[in-house]
């Protein structure tokens, strides 16, 4: 036997994926997420176009079944078909399990339940995709398959932009392609509130349009739940003159006050319209996470005030039929072992020894944790951090249920980073399967707003692993992410490119400012001169070159790295057969974070002059800085307009924000490049 990208398979076989035969009936059909069997056995008859004709042996309805099986028509008898497909409740595999069977001139699918039918003809999507890519015939094959967790969500956040509305169309598509079956959506004041006007933003859309998303993904199974903040992140609300009266600070938009019974009047009102909106979802999330309230008085610990929140909004959430999540991180924290989740190197009985000595704390109100919430586990970066796996258990032995949250963005800036967090997406979803639990949430926060397209890696990362289970090495899931999303042709090494952009993005960051300043310039009081760095003085040349020698050695190094990060997107879209779009928002991060050096660098050739006539020069070039980032603004600008609503509207009120989010530094697309902007201006005023 031999190992292909994961895939057992007879060694006689092997170059039917390996490699194409001079004759070119030969090809490579590299799945997403990988299943869990899949043996090739030879090469059928049937073309990539053949599939014209379904039969349904039971009578079962023909499911959403993808772009290029969207025109198959019923057969009356199944001799006449090239598809034939079947219900079996009995089939021995768990939920959404299938078995696909292609044998020459026939493709049979048994699906356990409609979802598992539905994979059934996304696994079918894909091998007909390959096969019209590289012009061969089906393998012949055998597939038996089906997830490691049940419950698949990825986290839809829209309190800062949204997408067009095609786009998230388009983007249920891919969801259900890849076999992602819910989303979590964190509205804020992006639905348009009935029961409580003016709270929603001018361009939020409607109940009846989220509506229509919430059909348009069940019919490809996937369920929206509504994520509506609650006792704390309710600036989206208390912002509002209107709601002033319900904060538990007066001077802070942050946090409700759990003891007024307008907070809850409210709340429920905010509740009731966002499941009208998401009818078909399980759950209600009531966010809860960083929070801290002042009591107002009453005695009461902040935990007893938590808990007093948790088991109004729970108990509304029965009453209406859904399960509350629950973000997990305060009664933790108040009970004084938070810190220990997130540090990898405490031991195991260090942990022990944490909890022994404070768990008293949340045992004293045990009895007032709901048990009809799931605890939501949340942890970006060391999920495998025994104090991680402690707080999971400790939920788990006390008669809770727990769901865990990894991330696929979250404070990065222009992109995800660590190579899409796939580590830890990775460790959280093996986590997950061990325990038992039933899913697994990838939060992917706007807080600092990327485009979505760059969040699709860390999604098809997360599907592999929620599904499959580790299978693969980072490596190969990596390469068959290139081969599903853009081409068989951009498969191997030479064509990665994505984590060596990361770099240049961290420069871009805080490149031309004194220190890590970005997120915070709109709050600067002197934002030019507290914020950008020093320019040169032309009368004491050298002396600058000198102070950021370090950052101009990191210039050189991200000028070079951005030649080959262009050469080698230059060459995908060459060859890429979908998904080009993609690789023109890559593009533009590119562009973007090469700025900085190359403005970095005309500064170390204006010091470096020798002469006038290289001072000339060398002014020329940084005056001509202003226009070349005009233009590149303006095609960044145009490609992620293609799908984004940039701007928000004209009187949109924007919050205190003590996280300070990037995205929620200005009303315009201004947020996006202040640091440039300001760059620029101190330039023209210092070099007129």
């Amino acid at each position: 036997m031999k190992i292909f990208r994961g895939i057992l398979i007879p060694g006689c076989l092997f170059m039917l994926l390996g490699c194409q035969s001079p004759s070119n009936e030969m090809g490579i059909f590299e799945l997403l997420p990988q299943p869990q069997h899949f043996e090739i056995k030879g090469i059928s008859s049937l073309e990539y176009d053949d599939m014209l004709n379904y039969h349904a042996s039971d009578g079962a309805e023909l499911p959403w079944c993808g772009e290029l099986l969207k025109d198959v028509q019923s057969a009356d008898e199944a001799a006449r078909a090239e598809i034939i497909f079947q219900i079996d409740a009995a089939l021995d595999l768990p939920a959404e399990g299938y078995t696909l069977d292609i044998s020459k001139k026939q493709v049979s699918i048994t699906g356990k339940d409609k979802a598992g039918l539905l994979y059934a003809f996304m696994t079918l999507n894909q091998l007909l995709e390959d096969a019209g890519e590289q012009d061969v015939s089906l393998p012949v094959c055998s597939i038996v398959d089906y997830p490691m967790l049940s419950y698949r969500a990825i986290h839809l956040d829209v309190k800062h932009h949204l997408e067009k509305t095609d786009y998230y169309f388009r983007l249920l598509d891919k969801l259900a392609r890849y076999k992602v079956n819910a989303i979590i959506v964190e509205l804020e004041d992006k639905i348009a509130y009935e029961r409580s006007p003016g709270i929603g933003s001018e361009d939020a859309l409607s109940i009846d349009e989220w509506k229509e998303l919430s059909e348009y993904a069940m019919a490809r199974n996937i369920e929206i739940s509504p994520l509506v903040q609650g006792l704390g992140h309710a600036s989206f609300i208390l912002k509002h003159d209107k709601y002033k009266d319900l904060r538990d600070d007066p001077n802070s938009d942050w946090a409700f006050n759990p003891l007024d019974p307008g907070t809850y009047d409210l709340q429920f009102d905010l509740y009731l319209d966002a499941m009208e909106a998401m009818p078909y979802g399980r759950y209600l999330h009531v966010g809860g996470d960083e929070v801290h309230t002042t009591g107002r008085g009453s005695g009461k610990s902040e935990l007893e005030l938590q808990l007093t929140w948790l088991n109004k909004v729970c108990e509304f959430a029965a009453e209406h039929g859904r399960i509350p999540i629950f973000w997990d991180d305060m009664p933790i924290k108040y009970a004084g072992v938070y810190r220990t989740m997130f540090n990898p190197d405490l031991t195991k009985d260090e942990v022990s020894e944490a909890w022994e000595k404070n768990e008293g704390k949340l045992l004293e109100f045990l009895d007032q944790f709901p048990k009809n919430c799931i605890y939501m586990r949340w942890n970006y970066f060391v999920p495998q951090a025994e104090g991680n796996l402690k707080a999971m258990d400790w939920f788990l032995e006390n008669g809770m249920q727990v769901m865990g949250a990894t991330a696929g963005q979250t404070r990065w800036v222009l992109m995800p980073q660590l190579e899409s967090n796939i580590d830890n997406i990775r460790s959280f979803a093996v986590t997950s399967v061990d325990k038992g639990l039933d899913g697994l949430l990838l939060t992917l926060w706007d807080d600092d707003s990327p485009h979505f397209e760059l969040y699709q890696r860390g999604i098809v990362f997360f599907a592999e692993y929620t599904w499959t289970g580790e299978k693969r090495s980072k490596e190969q899931l990596k390469s068959a992410y290139r081969h599903r999303e853009f081409s068989n042709a951009v498969a191997d090494p030479e064509y990665a490119f994505v984590d060596a952009l990361e770099m240049p993005v961290i420069f871009w960051l805080d490149g031309l400012l004194k220190k890590d300043l970005r997120k915070y310039i709109s709050r600067l009081d002197d934002p030019m001169n507290e914020a950008v760095i020093d320019l040169p003085d032309l009368d004491n040349k050298g002396e600058w070159s000198i102070k950021y020698a370090d950052r101009l050695e990191k210039a050189v190094v991200a000028m070079n790295n951005y030649e080959s990060i262009a050469a080698k997107i230059n060459d995908m879209r060459s060859l890429a057969s979908r998904n080009i779009y993609t690789l023109e928002v890559y593009e533009q991060v590119n562009e973007l974070a090469v700025f900085v050096p190359h403005s970095l660098l005309s500064l170390k050739a204006l010091d470096a002059s020798q002469n006038e006539q290289e001072e000339k020069a060398a002014l020329d070039k940084l005056r001509n800085l202003e226009g070349e980032f005009s233009s590149l603004r303006q095609k960044f600008e145009q490609v992620y307009g293609e799908i984004r609503i940039l701007t928000k509207p004209a009187n949109y009120i924007l919050d205190q924000d003590h996280h300070r989010h990037l995205a929620n530094q200005s009303v315009s697309f201004d947020w996006q490049f202040y640091a440039e902007i300001l760059f620029l201006e101190k330039v023209q005023r210092s070099y007129p």
